[in-house]
């Protein structure tokens, strides 16, 4: 897949929890990646799709991160690893798929892995995925206290006619939608 829809799957998911873990879960996202530039600029012969992309790895290493989160920043690590693991999913989706772990032989393909990287199918695919988590963010945190918290949406006029913010926050932030 390419970048924009690991991004926008990647963000979405992680908006759901809370909108500020996004763009750890955005970097996340693309990191298998740009992992493989960085190892190969340091003299790993890193290959795509391979060392950087096991399933195991990113499952195990996000399930550790969320034992660590009364630790500083570990809430933006396991957003992080989050999505890395978003990213090995979705390219497990396409028909190069993904290996599972080291000593896996064969690729892990979700679905039968019958996607095209680029092709239009990919991006109808990531766009409703990622509507579809836009509106359960928007439900689970509009229901969960019995506020209209909407993530990503706030209603500054609203806090400021509820006395929460003072005139001078609603100024800063009344064309501020995100």
């Amino acid at each position: 897949m390419k970048w924009i829809s690991h991004s926008a799957i990647g963000g979405t998911t992680a908006a759901i929890v809370n909108p500020i873990y996004a763009p750890a879960a955005i970097l996340g996202a693309t990191a298998p990646d740009w992992l493989e530039w960085v190892f190969n600029a340091l003299g790993f012969g890193v290959t795509h799709r391979k060392e950087t992309h096991y399933l195991v790895v990113w499952v195990v290493a996000f399930g550790l991160s969320l034992w660590t989160l009364d630790l500083p920043f570990a809430d933006m690590v396991a957003a992080f690893l989050w999505g890395g693991v978003t990213h090995i999913l979705t390219d497990a989706l396409t028909v190069q798929g993904v290996p599972f772990s080291p000593t896996s032989r064969r690729r892990f393909h979700l679905f039968g892995g019958r996607l095209r990287t680029g092709s239009v199918q990919e991006y109808v695919i990531a766009g409703s995925l990622s509507a579809v988590f836009v509106l359960i963010g928007f439900q689970l945190h509009k229901s969960s206290n019995g506020s209209d918290f909407m993530p990503y949406f706030y209603d500054w006029n609203g806090a400021y006619e509820g006395g929460i913010i003072d005139a001078y926050e609603w100024k800063q932030n009344r064309w501020k939608f995100i």
